[in-house]
Formats: structure tokens, sequence, C-alpha cells
């Protein structure tokens, strides 16, 4: 029987009632296994409602309550890390010790966000002037949302919602229809957690449930996480209707591969930073740039027999390197994306197109697929392929290979593999790339610091959670305070005050 999502607002699950439902698959066997409501413009007001009436009883607890509910929350994930990880698996098709990663990322949000009454601090200056102090301090927004996508089912929510809820703001989370199940299991573990009801609702949903989110008044922010080109949409709509908004968009992160790089090592990270998950992480490494031909042909030669022996298999196969694509619909793509990389003249080494697993014929599997000798024209290179596809563009020298993905459109990570750290110090000051990693193929910054790409990767001027997420989702209150000795009046001035 094909089980049926509800929305959960306001503490309870609530049934959809559109009429209109997305089909949730079971990646390994290509089965139908739920269907996930699609929210109205009204549910989703319901849902601001809820979180409305709560706003003021939320934030006006204490950051101490706030940060024990945290804690409480950590534990119950903690506790249920094994379901939360089958249910992931079941839906994505990531393995699932992937899956657990993907929860344990999520997780060092939330345990950052126990530290709110710290971050929450203002600033104070006494005898700013004669009698005069002036402080500041950090207020939560109100009702924000986050639109979350199909890739990091958990970790991302958590990210969003952690910091967003621990400052005080009530919180709407839109996940991805295609996998929805953990989204909604945080939100009831939250609830257990002793947060009160409608502090975090969970509404499914297509573009009506988004675009009612981006419209709305009462929702005050909006954190975004899927592709460029619905970043772009979410940011311009969001900001048009008076809402902060932060979106991170797509990638094409490189791989700048120095001559002295210790090459066994680097062969090891670019196959799992490029076909772990499937290849379905927006930082994944998807282009590999060796410095000089003959780095180039030692690199394919190794690379090649790696690529072949991955093992694709269910999720639930501890030995497999990586599991299905997300649905039927998303394999076609990456499949395209080959026959194009073809056509486009670069060089096929391995070609996963026609993998096939016995007994799931019917899964969204895709092989590993390896291409050589790519340029930056071709629109394989420029486009973002999400899949597992690893892309070798060659680089003549150092210079040609930091401005491969300094040019290019995305901006989101980038690594460089050597042992010269002058090397690796002039790269990470001239690469425009938000984040940079020093043989350190995804590198994805540890909760407290902040998480952003550049150019197309992300649009907004905030970047995800650590400090710059506590400011984002907070505003700044400054008072000025007199107290003047003895009742003594100064009268009317007409000039601007100074500090004197």
């Amino acid at each position: 029987m094909v089980r049926e999502f509800t929305h959960f607002i306001g503490g309870k699950h609530v049934k959809g009632t559109s009429g209109r439902f997305g089909d949730v698959y079971n990646p390994t066997t290509g089965e139908v296994q739920a269907r996930t409501p699609f929210a109205t413009t009204a549910e989703v007001r319901s849902a601001v409602e809820a979180a409305q009436r709560v706003f003021p009883e939320w934030s006006s607890l204490n950051p101490q309550r706030r940060a024990r509910v945290m804690f409480n929350f950590k534990a119950l994930v903690e506790k249920n890390i094994d379901e939360l990880a089958h249910m992931l698996s079941a839906e994505h098709g990531k393995v699932l010790a992937d899956s657990r990663g993907d929860v344990q990322r999520g997780l060092e949000v939330i345990e950052f966000a126990c530290g709110i009454p710290h971050l929450m601090k203002g600033e104070y200056t006494e005898s700013a002037g004669t009698g005069i102090d002036v402080y500041s301090m950090r207020q939560p927004l109100g009702v924000v949302a986050g639109i979350t996508p199909f890739n990091f089912p958990a970790m991302i929510p958590m990210w969003m919602f952690g910091v967003a809820i621990a400052a005080g703001n009530t919180f709407i989370c839109k996940p991805s229809e295609k996998d929805p199940s953990v989204p909604m299991r945080l939100a009831e573990l939250f609830l257990e957690a002793g947060a009160p009801a409608g502090v975090l609702n969970v509404v499914n949903g297509d573009k009506e449930a988004v675009d009612a989110i981006l419209k709305d008044p009462d929702i005050k922010a909006v954190s975004f996480v899927g592709s460029t080109a619905i970043a772009e949409y979410v940011f311009t709509t969001g900001t048009a209707h008076g809402k902060r908004v932060q979106a991170m968009g797509g990638a094409k992160n490189h791989a700048i591969i120095m001559p002295d790089a210790d090459l066994d090592q680097v062969v090891d990270d670019l196959i799992g930073a490029g076909y772990g998950s499937a290849g379905e992480r927006c930082m994944a490494i998807s282009v590999a740039v060796p410095v000089t031909d003959k780095l180039g042909d030692e690199l394919v030669r190794r690379l090649r027999p790696r690529v072949e022996s991955l093992k694709v298999a269910p999720s639930t196969d501890p030995d497999a390197n990586y599991g299905p694509l997300v649905t039927k619909e998303h394999r076609e793509k990456v499949k395209a994306y080959i026959d194009l990389g073809v056509k486009e003249g670069a060089e096929l080494v391995v070609d996963g197109r026609d993998f096939r697993l016995q007994g799931y014929e019917n899964g969204f599997f895709l092989g590993g697929t390896l291409f050589d000798k790519v340029k930056p024209n071709m629109k394989t290179y420029q486009d973002e392929i999400f899949g597992p596809v690893l892309q070798i563009a060659r680089a003549k020298d150092f210079d040609e290979a930091a401005s491969l993905p300094s040019k290019h459109q995305y901006g989101n990570g980038v690594a460089i593999f050597t042992r010269d750290g002058d090397a690796a110090r002039e790269f990470a000051s001239r690469v425009q790339v938000g984040m940079v990693g020093i043989n350190v193929p995804i590198p994805v910054p540890l909760a407290y610091h902040t998480f952003g790409g550049w150019k197309r990767s992300a649009f907004g001027d905030v970047n995800q959670h650590g400090l710059e997420g506590v400011r984002f989702f907070t505003k700044i209150k400054t008072v000025t305070a007199r107290w003047p000795k003895g009742g003594v009046r100064e009268g009317a001035s007409f000039v601007i005050p100074t500090m004197r």
C-alpha cells in the first residue's frame, strides 16, 4: 500500500486538502512508495498563523531555556539516528553510512546553536558621551522559512532551523517533495524535545507552496538551497516582497592537482568526492585539473581502474560505494549530459550509461563515468551535472589551472592538492571561489564557521550557519540611554547630537 504523507502544522499532522500529490520513489527498485501532498496557499498560510501564535511565547523565553530544547533535540536525534538514516536512504538512495553522515553534519549545527546564549550577546559602551551609555541587542525576526533540497534532507533543514529557532524565531520548512520523511520526523522530535507546538512546522508542496512562502507578508526571511535557476528566482521574488533571502545554488567544483601532490591520496580523494552519494552533492568534485599533460596521463591511468571497479549497489549494502540516483528523471538527465560530452568531443574514458544491477533493473542506478580532455567551452563543463561523472580538464601551468575555477560561472568550492605551501597560499588568496580546500577535497566548513559560495552559486549577502547564520536570522536594535545627574535639564538643542 502506498503511504500518504501529511503536513505538520501547529504540532499536529494535517492531511493535505489540495488533491494534488507528488510521487515518492524507492530509488533502488523504482517503485512508488509514498505520495506527498502539495500544499495550497491557504495551507501555507495556516502554518504561518500557527508560527505567529507561538512566536511571542518562544521569543520571550530566555536563551538558556531555548538552548535546553536544542540540547534535548540533539539527544533525541542521536538516539534515533539509525531510524533517520534508514528513512533517508530509502527515499534518497544514498548509502547508509552517508545518510548517517548527513544527519551528523546537521547535528553539528544543532550543537553550535546550543551556544545561543553567547551568540545572541550584543555590545555595550559605557560613557559614550557625558552620562550616556550605548548598547545593542540581537532580536529574532519573527516567522522565517527554509526551502530545502532533496540531496541533504537531514543536514540542510537542521542548518536552517537550528540557528533560526535557537535565536527565537519560529520556522516553516518546505522540504523537497522527493524525500520528505526525514524533515517530518525531525519536526516530531523537536516537539518531543520540549518546543511549543508551532515553533517548527513542515509544509510539503511544489511551486505553489514556494510562491506562497515567498509572497506571504508575515514571513520575514527565507533560506534556500537548490539549483541556481530556482535560487535566483527565490532571491528575486523574496526580496521583491520585502524579505531577507539567502539562496544557495549550483556548483562546478574543481580540484587543482599540482605535480608535487601525493597522487595516491589525490586519487582516493577524487573517487570519494567525485562519486560519493552518486555525485548528488553541491560540494562534489566534478572537475579534476592536473597541471601538465604528463600528470594528466598518469592521473587517468590511475583513475580508470578505480572508476571501473566502483561498487554501485542498494543503499543497504555495507560495501556499496554509492547507490541509485534519486529519480528516473534525474538519471536520464545525467545520462543526457554524458551523451552531450561525447558529442562535444571530450574523451570518454569510462562509460557508466549502460550499468544495470541484477535484481534491481528498475532502480535508478548509473555507473561511474570519467571524461578526459574536457574544454572550458563545452556545455558539460559549464553546467552542473549532479551525477557520478568526473571530468578532467588539463592545464599547462599553475596560472591556467587557477584561472579555470575563477572564470567559471559557479564559485561554490574548490581544492588544491600540493606539498608547496607557497603555491597553496597563493591559490587560496587568488581563486574566486567561496570555499577553498588545501589537500581537502570537500571543504565544507565546520558549524562554527560559515557556508556559502560566490558568483552564481549564491544569491544574497549572508552565508549559512556559523555567526553569519545568527546575523541572518536576527536584527540589531541599538539603544542610546542618558541618565542625567540630579535631574539637571539641558534645554532644547537644534543640532545633531554628538558625543563630545
